[in-house]
């Protein structure tokens, strides 16, 4: 579940009591009104108990709106168990349109998966000068399949999009940052391809390939956690 609830209490737990405690963080038992139900197959009580993980230099939240990402406690009304320890965000309009963003992309059919392998990339001239592609075939998570295409036009940039769902018929635009697509790639894509995946039929070809696959690593920039 994916629930935006304001915060009541917050109670620190004596460290003795913690299994499996951490040095960058103590251990609260929180109390909270559920303001909202974002995601979830089930409903969910107007009360909520769970326990969640923060750092020394916390601050308040007694009265703050917070998002968290649970699961419900069998057979416990209003209990929720946090999916990591800190799973606990401070809620705000933008973080809360970002996560309903990706839920949306999440439940979509052919939803973008982390990428596991570069499989194959190669370049195929077109028939004009300075005209052709480049397609970069990969393995995502769960078995899935993926294709990065980049264009080639005289006179232009090259352009590049990528397709979860239909390999090799990509979008004409690079998927926006911060997406799931953005994030299946940017945060697992390698920064050089393995030699042997490059199957383009000479080396000014093969060249070009990685050229193309650089360009694409590049355009999608660093991928830093936000929390």
């Amino acid at each position: 579940m994916v629930i935006k609830a304001r915060v009541q209490t917050v109670s620190r737990l004596d460290p003795a009591q913690v299994r499996n405690p951490t040095a960058l963080h103590d251990r609260f038992y929180a109390e909270a009104q559920t303001e909202a139900l974002i995601y979830g197959r089930q409903g969910i009580g107007a009360s909520l108990r769970y326990l969640v993980d923060l750092p020394p230099d916390r601050p308040e939240l007694s009265g703050r709106d917070v998002l968290l990402f649970a699961w419900r406690v069998p057979d416990e009304t209003g209990d929720i168990k946090l999916v990591d320890p800190t799973a606990q965000v401070l809620w705000s309009p933008v973080q809360e349109a970002r996560v309903r963003s990706i839920l949306t992309e999440l439940v979509v059919p052919g939803a973008p998966s982390p990428v596991t392998r570069v499989r194959e990339l190669m370049f195929v001239p077109g028939n004009l000068a300075g005209q052709g592609q480049t397609q970069i075939f990969l393995d995502t998570k769960g078995g899935g399949s993926a294709a990065i295409t980049v264009r080639h036009q005289p006179g232009s940039a090259p352009s590049w999009g990528v397709s979860f769902s239909q390999v090799a018929a990509g979008t004409k635009a690079p998927p926006p940052q911060d997406s799931l697509a953005w994030y299946s790639l940017a945060c697992f894509l390698p920064a050089y391809p393995p030699a042997a995946s490059n199957v383009s039929r000479s080396s000014a070809k093969q060249e070009q390939a990685l050229n193309d696959y650089r360009m694409v690593v590049s355009s999608l920039g660093t991928c830093n956690r936000t929390r």
